[in-house]
C-alpha cells in the first residue's frame, strides 16, 4: 500500500462532501431565486391590483366593493408579509449552505496541501536514499581500491 494512499481516501472523502455541500449549496440558490420571484410577482400583482380598483373607485365605489377590496388587501398584504418571511429564510439557508460549502473547500485545498507535501518529503526520502547508496558505492570503490582489489598490479 502507498504510503499516500490513507490521504488519497481522504482526499476522495473531502471531495465527495464538498460535492453534496455545492449541490446543496445550488439547491438553496435555486430555492432563493424562486423565492424571491415569488414575493416580486405578489408585489406586482398587489401594484397594480391597486392600480385597476384606484381606477374602478373614480368611477363606480360602491360600499360593498370597497369593503371587498380592503379585504383582499388585507390578505394580499399577509401574503407578501408571509413571502417576505420565506425569502429571508431562504437567504438564511443559502448563506448557511455557502459556509459550509467553503469550508468543505477548504478542507480539500487542504488535504490536497498536506498531500502534496508529503510527496515532497517521500522524494526528499528517495533522494537521500539514493545519494546514500551512491555514497556507499563510492566508498567501496574507493576502499577496494586502496586495498588492492580490483586495481591491477603494477
Amino acid at each position: 500500500m502507498s504510503p499516500l494512499q490513507p490521504l488519497l481516501a481522504l482526499l476522495a472523502l473531502a471531495e465527495k462532501e464538498r460535492d453534496a455541500s455545492l449541490a446543496a449549496h445550488q439547491q438553496a440558490q435555486r430555492a432563493a431565486e424562486a423565492a424571491q420571484a415569488q414575493s416580486q410577482q405578489l408585489l406586482d400583482y398587489r401594484s397594480d391590483y391597486e392600480q385597476r380598483w384606484t381606477h374602478q373607485f373614480q368611477t363606480q365605489g360602491t360600499m360593498p366593493v370597497l369593503h371587498a377590496y380592503q379585504g383582499f388587501m388585507g390578505r394580499l398584504g399577509q401574503a407578501v408579509t408571509h413571502q417576505d418571511r420565506i425569502v429571508a429564510q431562504a437567504g438564511d439557508q443559502l448563506a448557511r449552505a455557502a459556509q459550509v460549502l467553503r469550508e468543505h473547500e477548504l478542507r480539500v485545498a487542504s488535504v490536497r496541501k498536506l498531500i502534496e507535501r508529503r510527496q515532497q518529503e517521500l522524494g526528499l526520502v528517495a533522494e537521500r536514499r539514493e545519494q546514500k547508496a551512491t555514497d556507499e558505492f563510492a566508498a567501496r570503490a574507493g576502499w577496494n581500491r586502496s586495498s588492492g582489489f580490483g586495481a591491477d598490479a603494477h
